[in-house]
């Protein structure tokens, strides 16, 4: 009988356990809640969790199991849930250095997207790139976030644009996820934007997208969700719901880009389909908040995006106190958030929504499994949950975010083991393996 293996976490400065939110996500003064034990323990027994509580209660539980164990000492640090990226444009190819220039001298992000740029550019290398060369390069940004302390993280299409590279695209994500310990949950976003081959008919590419992509991409399960870009020149918000509805008939899960650069009834809509999670919401109408807090969708909130694009921030205090269940996420990406970094998205949470240090938090784990279906397993340090689990250099949570644009990252476990320690990633982890 194979021996189990157990790693014991002991004497930390605070577990923070996030408890109380498996069943519903966190909302208004709940998103504070954290759960924390001071001088506290966590035991994972094989890739679960099975205990969390304080020193003295561990060292009983201890004697209740069996196996080779490894023992952490975690003095001066915090340990978290592993931090979940519920929104990110993961598999590409290329870069786009140069509108980052164009965007400084001037140049709106829209009309860099009209002129060719933006999307359309990152489409040109992805169509380019090889099915291996696009797990290469996403593998290498997959290995940043695993450092930064996430474990889960949620990768969207849309630089495909066609039947095959879209397919290409949700193919590489499914093999990084074979491949590399961090999961991956897959994102169908053939609607992300509207390919130069149909400016002039986007009612024909939105009839590809229904009619021929979303039933390949069930046919061979490649995704769990369908998102779509609604947006004044992109989607609009009856194409939006026409996609969502042909997802939702093939058993894709509906998530949409609400309310990003104008406003357009995003959220409203995502209500109305019953979205898993409305995203970005930057422009969304007090009609909208309200109607998001009285429904189950998650509103991910991308500081990052609006941070690089020099925008006005989302409306975090006012969705938090209209009791809105509030989600963080990179939107890491190479036109609007080239960032692989949740602590410095829970930073930027901070210092321009005006969160506080607890409520993002429970916004990056709890609230961000919600926005992917997946409360049930991580997001929380819970009995039964899966072992991934972040040890930060820090003597409390608020110095998480006081310590702002530093990466206090110490070890990272990932479904039981060890995958980060002293900041460095361990083991071989490439496109091959």
């Amino acid at each position: 009988m194979k021996s189990k293996s157990i790693i014991y976490i002991k004497s930390a400065n605070q577990v923070v356990t996030v408890k109380g939110a498996s069943q519903l996500p966190k909302r208004g003064r709940d998103l504070s809640e954290l759960g924390i034990i001071e001088n506290g323990s966590v035991i994972l027994v094989d890739d679960r969790i099975a205990f969390a509580g304080t020193d003295d209660e561990a060292v009983n539980y201890l004697d209740t199991v069996t196996g080779n164990v490894t023992t952490i000492n975690a003095a001066g640090k915090v340990v978290t849930p592993g931090l979940v990226d519920p929104h990110t444009h993961l598999i590409f190819a290329g870069s786009r250095e140069k509108e980052f220039e164009m965007r400084l001298q001037g140049v709106k992000y829209i009309d860099i997207l009209k002129q060719g740029g933006g999307i359309l550019s990152s489409t040109k290398s992805t169509r380019e790139a090889t099915l291996e060369q696009l797990v290469e390069q996403s593998c290498v940004r997959l290995n940043r976030l695993l450092q930064h302390g996430v474990t889960t993280v949620e990768a969207k299409s849309g630089y495909g644009l066609t039947v095959e590279d879209e397919l290409k695209q949700l193919r590489a994500a499914r093999r990084l996820n074979e491949l590399h310990p961090v999961d991956l949950v897959s994102t169908f976003m053939g609607a992300h934007a509207v390919p130069a081959e149909y400016k002039e008919n986007p009612e024909a590419f939105v009839s590809l997208i229904t009619d021929e992509m979303i039933p390949l991409v069930a046919s061979e399960n490649l995704a769990e969700f369908c998102d779509v870009f609604c947006e004044e020149g992109v989607f609009t918000v009856k194409q939006s719901e026409r996609i969502l509805e042909a997802g939702k008939r093939y058993g894709l899960k509906p998530k949409i880009h609400a309310d990003e650069i104008v406003y357009t009834g995003g959220a409203e809509l995502a209500v109305k389909v019953g979205a898993v999670s409305a995203e970005h919401l930057l422009q969304a109408s007090d009609e909208g908040i309200r109607k998001l807090a009285g429904s189950q969708t998650i509103a991910v909130l991308l500081p990052a995006t609006a941070f690089f694009l020099m925008e006005q921030p989302a409306r975090a205090r006012t969705m938090i106190e209209e009791g809105v269940a509030v989600a963080l996420s990179t939107d890491c990406n190479p036109g609007s958030s080239p960032t692989q970094s949740m602590p410095f998205v829970m930073n930027a949470a901070c210092i321009t929504m005006r969160m506080t240090p607890a409520e993002v938090l429970a916004a990056a784990t709890i609230n961000a499994a919600h926005a992917i279906g997946r409360a049930d397993q991580i997001g929380s340090i819970e009995a039964g949950k899966k072992a991934d689990i972040v040890l930060f250099n820090a003597s409390n949570y608020q110095m998480l975010q006081y310590n702002f644009a530093v990466n206090l990252v110490d070890t990272v476990i990932k479904n039981g083991r060890i995958a980060v320690k002293e900041g460095v990633l361990l083991g071989k982890k490439t496109a091959s393996g």
